[in-house]
């Protein structure tokens, strides 16, 4: 029971966390295209700052939770050893670290723009925007399907 309650936090912070890497790079888009309109850059600056902040309370949260899943074997003696011997697993963290830099470098851009600093064009941030989607796609596969 407590496996299950821990998997179900483990998913609701992922998915709030990865709310946050989808909507924190068009926030940028929207900055970059507010132009000289300086009333609607700050506001978007401190949604872009808000945002960031979330996002790393909820990754903190679905790390733990997903730590626990992962090695929780070791403490507790309910929970199952649900990747012995599966490298998925390795596949999968490697993509959630890139997906985390990449939310660090949306957070770092937004914090350039309010400090007066220059953002990439528009258009190329829209083409970035893309990125996470795919990740995630190939991350759920890994996860649902452990082909290795």
């Amino acid at each position: 029971m407590f496996y299950l309650w821990l998997k179900s936090f483990h998913l609701v912070f992922v998915i709030a966390w990865m709310a946050a890497v989808f909507y924190l790079p068009r926030i940028l888009v929207n900055i970059a295209e507010a132009g000289s309109n300086e009333a609607v850059r700050q506001q978007l600056e401190l949604m872009g700052r808000r945002l960031y902040r979330f996002g790393h309370m909820m990754f903190g949260l679905a790390f733990l939770c997903g730590l626990t899943l992962w090695q929780g074997w070791r403490l507790f003696s309910g929970l199952p050893n649900v990747v012995a011997g599966m490298h998925w697993i390795d596949a999968k963290l490697t993509l959630v670290a890139i997906l985390f830099a990449y939310f660090i470098w949306s957070g770092r851009l937004v914090k350039r723009s309010a400090q007066g600093g220059a953002l990439p064009p528009a258009k190329r941030l829209r083409l970035f925007n893309e990125l996470p989607v795919l990740l995630l796609l190939v991350a759920i596969y890994l996860v649902l399907a452990k082909p290795f």
